[in-house]
């Protein structure tokens, strides 16, 4: 049992699932990136100068109570908010990476196509060809 662990750890598809993941993962912090510090910015120029990273609907405010007298008391409240920029963000990123991916596959595919077609015919007479001359050559004798 532990040598067919071994074989299949070892195995091609193991470790090429392994790189696509590590590299689907590199490739997703520099799409991540990219939209944050690079779209983002150009398309909030382009609404009104607003960061979509910072919108959000507020459905309870934070609250921070101080009360004075003899003791102090501080009781805070976080923010209870939709943050619907964020999300804008989440999809503009889902888009890229599956732009990139499409144009990757498709590079792929033109890279794997070129390579079948490359492949000569064989020279010589074809099979059909071996036949007759085999037929022939029987009747002769």
């Amino acid at each position: 049992m532990l040598k067919e662990f071994k074989a299949f750890i070892m195995g091609g598809n193991v470790i090429e699932f392994a790189v696509a993941v590590i590299m689907a993962t590199a490739i997703g912090g520099v799409v991540k990136g990219f939209v944050s510090l690079i779209v983002m910015p150009i398309v909030g120029y382009f609404a009104g100068g607003s960061d979509f990273s910072d919108m959000r609907i507020i459905l309870q405010a934070a609250v921070v109570e101080v009360k004075n007298g003899d003791t102090v008391v501080t009781k805070a409240v976080a923010e209870n908010a939709i943050m619907y920029g964020s999300w804008i963000n989440t999809i503009i990123n889902l888009i890229i990476v599956g732009f990139v991916m499409f144009i990757m596959i498709k590079a792929y595919n033109k890279m794997k196509k070129k390579e079948e077609v490359a492949a000569p015919a064989p020279s010589g007479p074809s099979q059909e060809d071996l036949l007759a001359e085999i037929r022939d050559l029987l009747k002769k004798d």
